[in-house]
C-alpha cells in the first residue's frame, strides 16, 4: 500500500460528524465516538482517512450490529490484531479507504492513550508541527506503508508517554 498525505482539510471534521451521527443512530451499542488521528489535528499533514474511536460498555454488545455496520459500508474486521478492540473499515465508491473505526470498552487504556495523544497534539502546536514534518520527511524516503509506519513509531511512542503524563496532570 502506498501512503498519500494531504494538507489539513477543515471539512474532515464535518465528515466525522456526519459519520458519527449515522453510526450512533444505527448502532446503539456505541456510547461515544471520538475523532482521532491526524485528520483531527488542525494544521498537520494526514492520510485523508477519517479515524474514529468508539466506546462500548462491552465489546460483545457489538456482535448483533454487524449487519448495520455492513449496511453503512463497513467491513467487519474483528479484533484485527488487538484482542481488546473491534475494528471496522469503510471504503468509498472509488475503492479508497474513507474511514477507520476502532472500538474499545469504556475505561480501556487504549481509549486513554488515543485521546491523550490527540489532545496533546491539539494543544502543543510545536509537537504537532514536528509530527507533520516527520511525516513529510518519511514520505520523501519511501511511500510504502510499512516503512512510513515504522518511521513514525518512535516519535509516537515518545509523545504518547508525554501525553499520558500530561493528561493525568490535567
Amino acid at each position: 500500500m502506498t501512503v498519500v498525505l494531504a494538507a489539513h482539510d477543515p471539512g474532515w471534521r464535518a465528515k466525522f460528524e456526519t459519520e458519527r451521527r449515522r453510526l450512533l443512530e444505527q448502532v446503539p451499542a456505541l456510547t461515544r465516538l471520538h475523532h482521532i488521528g491526524s485528520t483531527s489535528i488542525p494544521g498537520i499533514l494526514a492520510k485523508p482517512i477519517i479515524d474514529m474511536l468508539g466506546e462500548v460498555e462491552d465489546l460483545d454488545l457489538l456482535e448483533p450490529y454487524h449487519a448495520q455496520f455492513e449496511t453503512l459500508g463497513y467491513e467487519v474486521m474483528g479484533a484485527f490484531g488487538i484482542s481488546e478492540r473491534r475494528y471496522f473499515r469503510k471504503t468509498d465508491n472509488a475503492g479508497k479507504r474513507s474511514h477507520n473505526l476502532h472500538v474499545f470498552e469504556t475505561g480501556s487504556e487504549h481509549l486513554r492513550r488515543h485521546l491523550a495523544f490527540r489532545d496533546y497534539l491539539r494543544t502543543h502546536e510545536d509537537v504537532a508541527r514536528a509530527y507533520s514534518d516527520l511525516k513529510r520527511s518519511l514520505l520523501r524516503m519511501s511511500t510504502e506503508a510499512e516503512a512510513y509506519m515504522d518511521g513514525k513509531d518512535p516519535f509516537i511512542q515518545e509523545v504518547e508517554t508525554r501525553a499520558l503524563a500530561w493528561a493525568r496532570n490535567r
